[in-house]
C-alpha cells in the first residue's frame, strides 16, 4: 500500500475548497444558484439543456431515435451547458433542476410546462409521451425498467467512484482505485451474462434500457471512458462488445453522440442543435459548431 499516515476524520467535517481535484472549482457542499441568468428558449416545445457526457448522450440519442421513427413532436433545441464553468448553477437552470446536474429538459408543449430532471426520468417521460422504446406488456416493461434503474444505481460507482479516483483525483491511491475497479468489473460481468442470453438488455427489442446503459458501459469497453479499457481488461466481455457495436451503428445514435459534444474530433461535435439540418450543415463544413 503506502507509508503515508492513515487519514483520521475530524470530529466535524469542514469544506476544503482546494481539495476537489479537477472539478474543485465547481464542487461545493451546498445547493442553489451562484448567479442570475435566464435560460435561452428555442423554437421547439422540447428544450434540452445538457452537455455530451454519458448522461447527456442518453437523452439526445432518445430524441434522435424518436425523430427517426417519425415523431415530429420530438423536435428539440439542445442548449450547451458548460459544466466546467458552472452554467448549471445559474438561477434559470436551478429553477428547473434544483440538483444542478445535467441533463434537464423542459417540455413547453404541455398546457403547463413540465420540467424533467435526472436522465432516467427523462427517458421514461419521453417513452411514455411518444409511446416508444418501452414495451406495453407488463413483464417486458418491468424488465426494461429493471435495467434502466440498474444503470441509475450502478453508474455512480463507475463515474464518481472508479472514474474519479482513476482519472481525476489529485493523487492516485491504491485502495479506492482497486475497490471501484472490482465493482466496475462485477457490473460488466452482470451485463455480459445478461447479453449472452438476449440481444438487448430487456430482451429482443432495443429500448430505453439500452439507451441508458450504452453511453456509460459501451464507452467503457471501447476504451473511450477514462481510457481505462486495458486496465479493466474489457476484451473479456465479448457479449458487451457485441451489443456495443450493434448500437453504435444506429444512425440516430451516431447523431445523438454529436449533440452538445465539445471535445474530440471536430467532425464529431455539434455544440448546440436546433434543427435536423444542423447535422448536414456541420458535415458539409458550411457552419461551425455553436459556441
Amino acid at each position: 500500500m503506502t507509508d503515508t499516515p492513515a487519514y483520521i476524520p475530524p470530529k466535524v467535517w469542514t469544506w476544503n475548497k482546494e481539495n476537489g481535484g479537477r472539478f474543485a472549482n465547481i464542487n461545493r457542499p451546498i445547493a442553489g444558484p451562484t448567479h442570475d441568468k435566464e435560460l435561452p428558449v428555442g423554437k421547439h416545445p422540447i428544450q434540452l439543456h445538457s452537455t455530451g457526457t454519458p448522461n447527456g448522450v442518453k437523452v439526445t440519442v432518445m430524441l434522435e431515435e424518436l425523430l427517426a421513427l417519425g415523431h415530429a413532436g420530438a423536435e428539440y433545441d439542445a442548449w450547451l451547458i458548460n459544466i466546467n464553468k458552472g452554467d448549471q448553477f445559474s438561477s434559470g437552470y436551478v429553477a428547473i433542476n434544483p440538483n444542478s446536474k445535467i441533463p434537464v429538459m423542459l417540455d413547453r408543449g404541455e398546457p403547463k410546462p413540465v420540467r424533467v430532471f435526472e436522465s432516467g426520468s427523462i427517458l421514461l417521460y419521453l417513452a411514455e409521451k411518444f409511446d416508444a422504446f418501452l414495451p406495453k406488456d407488463r413483464a417486458a416493461r418491468t424488465e426494461t425498467l429493471n435495467w434502466l434503474f440498474w444503470q441509475m444505481g450502478a453508474a455512480p460507482f463507475l463515474g464518481g467512484g472508479f472514474g474519479h479516483f482513476y482519472a481525476y483525483a489529485p493523487e492516485k491511491w491504491e485502495y479506492p482505485i482497486d475497490r471501484y475497479a472490482m465493482e466496475v468489473k462485477r457490473q460488466l460481468d452482470v451485463l455480459d451474462r445478461r447479453l449472452a442470453e438476449t440481444e438487448y438488455l430487456a430482451g429482443d427489442d432495443y429500448t430505453i434500457a439500452d439507451m441508458s446503459v450504452w453511453p456509460w458501459y459501451g464507452a467503457m469497453v471501447k476504451g473511450v471512458l477514462y481510457e481505462a479499457g486495458e486496465f479493466l481488461a474489457v476484451h473479456e466481455y465479448k457479449n458487451v462488445l457485441r451489443w456495443t457495436d450493434t448500437i453504435a451503428k444506429r444512425p440516430a445514435v451516431k447523431r445523438g453522440r454529436m449533440v452538445n459534444r465539445t471535445w474530440g474530433d471536430l467532425a464529431s461535435q455539434l455544440h448546440e442543435r436546433h434543427d435536423a439540418s444542423d447535422f448536414e450543415l456541420m458535415n458539409q463544413d458550411k457552419v461551425k459548431p455553436a459556441t
